[in-house]
């Protein structure tokens, strides 16, 4: 058992590729986690998606002991955190079971977005923070004036950051020891009735669900009665351990101590992450501070291509679902696209992770249809809708008001992308609230509505910015808006998977742009056939596929031109016939290609 003055739990907080996960690695390695012959790059991302994107996108944690220069052995608890923004909520839990943080900076890029959210979530914490100028061995370093943009920006004393390439092993032995100096130990009683936090959860084949724990107060045994207090369910531990990174059993987890337990529990959605755990019997009374549950922020429709992939997709879904209980799925039929799934995510990169998962680890062939966010209506009898699929929409009249939720991004990026970047918020209806300037690039603060940053914002903010620009953003509430449904008609027929919820203000626009698209992706058929966008009854963007044409004069050599007339007059006949009976076949390719966010507009 370890005093808890001998413990340190603590976090790193960066940026997207400032190097985490390559600190990380080597501070496992130097406390001799792993020999050299088990350690590869990025030791805590183990998705194959992680890996490749160099992002994290599941919270891990592992177990490192070390001796300091004092002679003492001390026991430090590291969470890897997602720097992420769809991930916030899992940050904060992170962030709440640790005392610290470790706040690293690129030399060569300094504080960036997403740094500063999470930097100030830490503060929130009560953490203490050693600021880390990561990457000093770069040409492009910068460490003198990144020291000075901590103080400038974020407002800590960053004259005793230190600084260190994660990469070739510099300073890593420095941080340690700033860990240990400058890291306040947990407080706990261990004689308190049993208080733990459920930090993260998720699904182990051989052992079940396995659950990540932070102990406040009491102690976490083998073969204790235990209840979740959010979840309302009881569970009998069957395993206590922690990860250095290998997995490795414990007695018991004391207070001040992070570990797992397992249950034998089956759902992940049964351990909601942030609950309080206690015993049956002689428990806690109140629950620990901070517990929402988690809500989807984006909804989408996944269908099959191939139809008969459909219980395929059912299986996969189900299994993702059981590791990641942030994703949530009902099923939904569409006339253009059969039998799918309509999905809820945090984000636009859980999305993305969540439909390449699908690809890569099931073998599915998947269209996705455009993501849409989540409308409160409030309905003319009084009562209040919440809507999460445009087909869906009730008829207007019923309708007394939408409200729409909005968002509060801040954007840094250096000075001469400034204007194309004002031009962009300003299209999509954003609102200015803060512009100032830190050394050489501007800090902007935006009031955006969440629908128009769903489809494309991200991809051309990157653009633009030649992706120098970084994006963080958090939820401020819904407000009234001008929204309308529009449908797109093919051959007078609505295609529902189409349908999108618009400002009326950009709903000619971006109708026309559909129209055009389809006009080039749908092959010509023996008719013509009208794209339309329309608001209920009123025709808002027109283009027409032309006819194919058969050379009915061909056999005609020769002879009188009443002959050709009269030929052409009957196809004329026949081919108004088809029009009325006609089905346009609509290739997948051309859904796919529609519904692709990256080219709007």
């Amino acid at each position: 058992m370890t005093s808890l003055s001998h413990i340190r739990n603590f976090s790193i907080i960066a940026h997207i590729d400032h190097g985490k996960s390559t600190l990380a690695d080597r501070l496992i390695q130097f406390t001799g986690g792993l020999t050299d012959r088990e350690m590869t790059e990025q030791v805590l991302d183990n998705m194959d998606i992680e890996r490749e994107r160099g992002i994290t996108i599941k919270a891990q944690t592992v177990r490192l002991n070390y001796t300091a220069k004092d002679g003492e052995t001390y026991e430090l608890s590291l969470m890897d955190t997602p720097g992420h923004v769809d991930f916030a909520y899992e940050v904060s839990r992170s962030l709440a079971a640790c005392e610290g943080a470790l706040l690293v900076v690129d030399a060569a890029q300094g504080v960036e977005a997403q740094t500063l959210a999470n930097v100030y979530q830490s503060i929130e914490h009560d953490h203490e923070i050693v600021p880390v100028i990561n990457k000093i061995d770069l040409p492009a370093a910068e460490p003198e004036k990144v020291r000075a943009e901590i103080e400038e920006i974020i407002g800590i004393d960053a004259s005793e950051a230190v600084l260190s390439s994660a990469k070739s092993g510099i300073g890593i032995e420095d941080i340690l020891e700033a860990i240990v100096t400058k890291i306040p130990p947990p407080s706990g009683d261990r004689d308190a009735p049993l208080k733990a936090m459920l930090v993260d959860s998720w699904y182990d084949p051989y052992l079940g669900v396995v659950i990540l724990v932070r102990v406040i107060d009491g102690v976490l045994k083998k073969g204790m009665q235990v209840k979740f207090m959010a979840g309302g369910t009881q569970h009998l531990i069957d395993r206590t351990g922690c990860f250095r990174p290998k997995i490795e059993q414990v007695a018991e987890i004391g207070p001040g101590e992070i570990g797992f337990i397992t249950a034998q529990i089956k759902e992940v959605a049964h351990a909601k992450v942030g609950d309080t755990i206690t015993t049956v019997k002689g428990g806690a009374e109140k629950a620990l501070a901070g517990f929402k549950e988690v809500q989807s922020v984006v909804f989408c429709g996944l269908f099959p291509v191939d139809a008969a992939d459909f219980e395929k997709l059912r299986e996969s879904i189900g299994k993702l679902r059981l590791n990641d209980a942030s994703f949530s799925f009902e099923m939904e039929t569409s006339a253009a696209l059969g039998q799918g799934f309509r999905c809820g995510f945090l984000g636009l990169l859980h999305l993305e992770i969540i439909q390449e998962r699908l690809s890569r680890e099931y073998d599915l062939d998947l269209i996705t249809t455009a993501p849409s966010v989540v409308y409160k209506m409030e309905m003319t009898d009084g009562s209040i809708k919440y809507l999460h699929n445009p087909a869906d929409m009730p008829d207007p009249v019923k309708i007394r008001a939408i409200e729409e939720p909005w968002i509060k991004a801040v954007i840094y990026c250096p000075d001469e992308y400034l204007g194309g970047i004002l031009k962009l918020c300003q299209d999509r209806r954003g609102v200015q609230t803060d512009l100032t300037y830190v050394g050489g690039r501007a800090q902007m603060t935006y009031e955006l509505p969440l629908n128009e940053v769903v489809f494309d914002f991200y991809d051309r903010l990157k653009s633009i910015s030649r992706g120098y620009a970084s994006f963080d953003y958090e939820q401020i509430g819904t407000q009234v808006g001008q929204l309308v449904k529009m449908n797109i008609l093919v051959n007078a027929e609505p295609v529902d998977a189409l349908s999108m919820i618009v400002h009326r203000d950009a709903a000619e626009a971006r109708g026309r742009h559909i129209c055009e698209r389809m006009k080039d992706l749908i092959p010509r058929h023996m008719f013509k056939i009208p794209v339309q966008a329309s608001i209920g009854g009123k025709v808002i963007a027109r283009e027409t596929i032309a006819a194919m044409r058969k050379d009915v004069t061909a056999k005609c050599y020769g002879g009188d031109i009443s002959r050709k007339k009269k030929l052409l007059e009957k196809q004329k006949k026949g081919k108004k016939k088809m029009r009325e009976y006609g089905n346009v076949s609509i290739p997948q390719e051309a859904f796919i290609a529609a519904l692709r966010m990256g080219d709007e507009k």
